[in-house]
């Protein structure tokens, strides 16, 4: 069911690459309650996902190449978007993340600081460059509301997720950093969003990523919430009902950042011995 929440509005979505990403979700929510908006990644993203697609059934939505770790880039992607959709941003999604050491399965204590920047740089640096972007450039308008994909990797530690550990935690730290300076210069709401273990396409490259899904689902109270259920969240957020809502981290996750075990868990672990 549609409530008109975002009517109006003009937005920004980073990070769309196929079905399973949250972006995607987002978008198509964002879409489904009213906004118009741009749609920007990486160009090789773009040549590997399936963004186009996307872009059509968001009423044709301009899709427009970025490296987020290019200001240049970013000042592009707002210039464009501000002549696209006739005037000054609202709101801002940034899912931007990706380890080399991840991928290339290096281990924690083993890690390649080469690759450990990099992973800094896009997944963390680059909410900061976004922001950095739109506010040289005047682009949000005041109440704009810019949300960060984060995961409670960034509190507790989950071996698994190696260096992207670190880069949550220093992307949570930049929304409330960015966040007070902004609210105080232009009243915009900078906030992220620690997701359940979600199955995309970035999350399941995670060494042991399904046992730790079902884990988390054992775990939660409500179970893993499901992309689109983010990008519920996400659209309220965005929209006018929280403008008083900034610098926060807000967990959405079903209730598992706040529950130490579950009688589930322990029965099973009993029947295991």
């Amino acid at each position: 069911m549609a409530y008109n929440l975002l009517k109006g509005k003009r937005g920004i979505i980073f990070g769309a690459l196929d079905e399973k990403s949250m972006a995607w979700q987002v978008a198509l929510k964002c879409q489904e309650e009213g906004a118009i908006f741009t749609l920007s990644n990486a160009p090789i993203a773009l040549r590997m996902g399936k963004i186009n697609e996307l872009a059509a059934q968001c009423n044709n939505a301009k899709v427009i190449g970025a490296d987020a770790t290019s200001t240049a880039d970013l000042e592009n992607v707002f210039n464009e978007s501000m002549e696209v959709l006739g005037g000054k941003i609202d709101f801002v999604l940034h899912s931007i993340g990706m380890s080399p050491n991840v991928r290339k399965k290096i281990p924690y204590y083993d890690t390649s600081y080469e690759n450990f920047q990099k992973t800094l740089d896009i997944s963390a640096l680059s909410f900061h460059k976004v922001m950095q972007s739109a506010m040289k450039l005047d682009a949000l308008n005041e109440w704009a509301s810019v949300v960060g994909l984060s995961y409670i990797a960034a509190q507790r530690t989950f071996p698994g997720y190696n260096d992207m550990a670190d880069a949550k935690a220093l992307l949570e730290s930049i929304a409330r950093s960015f966040g007070f300076q902004y609210g105080f210069k232009k009243k915009v709401r900078v906030n992220t969003i620690s997701q359940s273990p979600t199955l995309t396409t970035a999350g399941s490259g995670v060494e042991g990523f399904d046992a730790f899904y079902h884990y988390a689902e054992k775990l939660s109270p409500l179970g893993n919430a499901t992309a689109e259920e983010c990008a519920n969240y996400v659209v309220s957020l965005f929209s006018d009902l929280t403008r008083k809502v900034t610098m926060q981290n807000l967990f959405h996750d079903g209730g598992f950042s706040f529950t130490g075990v579950s009688t589930e868990l322990v029965e099973q672990l009993i029947q295991s011995k």
